[in-house]
């Protein structure tokens, strides 16, 4: 059973930095897709970024030009770069993940907060 490990999570202020790793148990290059999701108390899950086999990237408008998503096959290791946070970033962050089949899986989640 493949497993996902989300980490790098905690307090930051507005307009500071994160990085969340995402830990794979198996070979992320088995996977069609990789994505970072994430909820906010009293709102539904959002999808933030995605990242394909490929390298292809796709982020939702709010986090354009301040998120990068990218992924570390050797590592077997997906990352979300956050910059420039803003308080209704706030959420838990959750590392997903894809193969036809299909085949889904989710990660346990991290908490990030933003101060103002």
């Amino acid at each position: 059973q493949v497993q996902l490990v989300e980490s790098g999570g905690g307090l930051v202020q507005a307009g500071g930095s994160l990085r969340l790793p995402c830990e794979c148990s198996g070979k992320i290059s088995n996977f069609n897709a990789m994505s970072w999701y994430r909820q906010a108390p009293g709102k539904q899950r959002e999808l933030v970024a995605t990242i394909t086999s490929g390298g292809s990237t796709n982020y939702v408008d709010s986090v354009k030009g301040r998120f990068t998503i990218s992924r570390d096959n050797a590592k077997n290791t997906m990352y979300l770069q956050m910059n420039s946070l803003k308080p209704e970033d706030t959420a838990v962050y959750y590392c997903y993940a894809y193969r036809s089949g299909p085949l889904r899986f989710w990660g346990q989640g991290t908490q990030v907060t933003v101060s103002s």
